[in-house]
């Protein structure tokens, strides 16, 4: 009996149209993801109000935006001169951690403006690692068509994704870790309370940390003489903040974000 073969990308039939399953997922994570924060927001106090946190994702919204697409077109600079499909390139390319980055970057500056001071960011920590958790599972039904596939290897897991090489499955480490993440982040809190703040900056460090090491199994051609690649020197960064933050609270009280 011949082993049944996944062919990439995975879509649905509707009679004489289909739906892309990566779509499906990118549907199921915005909303899964809102509607568990919803949840978790409900009873629970909130020293940030409504009007405030409304400009905070707008400063988000904003800034993940910008980061996404800056970082997205430096993980390619060979193509920034002749783009592939014309100007258009310029605004569809886009990063995860790009958007992680600069959407910081963003809350940060409208918190400052605001004068706020609590955390705006620890509700969203486990919305997020759900949203990212589905939407990985559907990049890894895209196949190809998505570029977020691994190297090639000889391990016994490797994936063919369309175009005969058994390659590393980046996608299902990267939801594998995200669970991980979720349960690891579960039970330190169940265990004691952490510092107002300190659950996102776990997870954010957590994430960028993972990001930095799984880029060496991607295809991803590193900078022209820096050594990383775009999406790796833009983790180096964001760990190197959190590294500032730590060290100016010694005594662990860490930050508000």
């Amino acid at each position: 009996m011949r082993p049944y073969l996944m062919h990439f990308p995975v879509e649905l039939a509707m009679g004489p149209a289909r739906l892309p399953v990566h779509l499906l997922c990118e549907v199921l994570a915005y909303t899964l993801g809102y509607r568990l924060y919803t949840h978790l927001r409900t009873g629970h106090p909130d020293r940030i109000s409504d009007a405030h946190r409304q400009w905070i994702f707008v400063g988000a919204a904003a800034g993940a935006l910008l980061g996404s697409r800056l970082l997205g077109l430096l993980e390619h600079t060979e193509l920034l001169a002749h783009p592939p499909g014309g100007w258009l390139y310029y605004f569809t390319n886009k990063t995860i951690v790009g958007g992680f980055l600069g959407g910081l970057i963003g809350v940060e500056a409208t918190k400052k403006r605001l004068g706020v001071t609590a955390s705006s960011g620890d509700l969203m920590v486990f919305p997020l690692l759900l949203g990212l958790g589905i939407g990985r599972l559907g990049c890894f039904f895209s196949g190809l068509e998505d570029g977020t596939y691994g190297t090639a290897t000889a391990l016994p897991w490797g994936i063919n994704f369309g175009d005969g090489i058994p390659r590393h499955p980046t996608n299902l480490y990267e939801i594998l870790f995200l669970a991980t993440l979720a349960l690891l982040l579960w039970l330190l809190e169940r265990r004691r309370p952490l510092a107002d703040g300190r659950r996102f900056q776990l997870f954010l460090s957590g994430y960028l940390l993972f990001r930095l090491l799984v880029e060496f199994i991607k295809p991803t051609a590193a900078l022209p003489g820096l050594g990383l690649t775009a999406i790796q020197w833009a983790c180096v960064a964001g760990l190197g903040y959190y590294v500032w933050v730590w060290s100016r609270t010694p005594n662990l009280e860490l930050q508000r974000h």
